[in-house]
C-alpha cells in the first residue's frame, strides 16, 4: 500500500489549522483501504483542527463505505458545532443525494437547532429513500415547538405508505417523536383514499397511544379493520373481526 496514502493524520499537531494538516486529512481519506480511512476519520476526530471540517465533510460526499461514513460524522461533532453546521448546510442543496443524505445524519448528530428551518419539504419528499428518511429522523428530533411539529406532521403524512417495511416504521418513528401534535395530521390520513395510507396511519396512531406496540401487529390489525370498515354491507367480514 501506498505509504503516504495510508498514513492518518495522527502527526499533525493538534492546532494545526493550514493547508498541511487539510491536505494530510485529504490524502488519507484517499486511501484504498477503508480500515485506513476509517483511522484518519477517527484520528482527526480524536485531534481535531479547523482545517479537518471542510475536509471531512467533503469526503462525506464520496465515502463508499458506511462505517467510514459514520466515523466521518463522528469526527465532525468533535469539532466546533457552529463552524460545523455552517459548512454542513449547503451540503443539503447538493445534487449528490450522499452529499444531503450524510449532511442530515450529521447534523441530527450536531443537534443545533438552526437546521431545522433548512430541511424543506423537497427533502423530507426526496425520491431517494435514504435522504427522505434522514430528513425525516432529523427535523422530527430539532422540531421546536408543537406549532412547527404539527406543521412537520402535515408534510410527512404525504409519505405514509411509501417505501417498505423498514421505510414505513422510520416515518411511524418520526411521527412518534413528534408526538401528540401529529396526531391531526394522522387522523385526517386515515381517511385517505389509498388503503396503504390509511392502514399506514392507523398503525402509526395506535403507536403513538401505546409506543410499545409491535409495528408489524399494528400494521396488520389497520389493515384488517380498514377492509372491515370499507367493505359492502352484502361482503362476509374479516376473520379478525367476525360478524355479530
Amino acid at each position: 500500500m501506498d505509504a503516504t496514502h495510508s498514513e492518518a493524520p495522527s502527526s499533525v499537531p493538534p492546532d494545526a489549522a493550514g493547508a498541511g494538516a487539510s491536505t494530510r486529512l485529504r490524502l488519507a481519506l484517499s486511501a484504498p483501504d477503508a480500515s485506513a480511512r476509517l483511522q484518519a476519520a477517527l484520528t482527526a476526530g480524536t485531534r481535531p483542527a479547523p482545517a479537518y471540517i471542510g475536509v471531512l465533510v467533503g469526503q462525506c460526499r464520496v465515502e463508499r463505505d458506511f462505517f467510514v461514513r459514520d466515523m466521518l460524522t463522528w469526527a465532525l461533532t468533535r469539532h466546533d458545532p457552529d463552524t460545523v453546521v455552517d459548512q454542513v448546510l449547503p451540503e443539503l442543496d447538493s445534487p449528490i443525494a450522499q452529499a444531503r443524505s450524510q449532511a442530515l445524519h450529521t447534523l441530527s448528530k450536531v443537534g443545533d437547532p438552526r437546521a431545522f428551518p433548512a430541511i424543506t419539504t423537497a427533502l423530507l419528499t426526496d425520491t431517494d429513500d435514504v435522504v427522505a428518511r434522514n430528513a425525516w429522523r432529523t427535523a422530527s428530533g430539532l422540531a421546536p415547538d408543537d406549532e412547527h411539529r404539527a406543521a412537520l406532521a402535515t408534510t410527512l403524512a404525504t409519505q405514509l405508505g411509501r417505501g417498505d417495511r423498514d421505510l414505513r416504521l422510520s416515518l411511524t418513528q418520526s411521527f412518534q417523536r413528534l408526538g401528540e401534535a401529529s396526531r391531526p395530521a394522522l387522523d385526517t390520513a386515515s381517511t385517505d383514499a389509498r388503503p396503504d395510507v390509511r392502514a399506514h396511519a392507523l398503525a402509526t396512531a395506535q403507536l403513538l397511544t401505546d409506543p410499545e406496540a409491535d409495528f408489524d401487529a399494528a400494521l396488520q390489525q389497520a389493515r384488517a379493520q380498514d377492509a372491515d370498515s370499507t367493505r359492502a354491507p352484502d361482503q362476509p367480514a374479516s376473520p379478525d373481526q367476525p360478524a355479530q
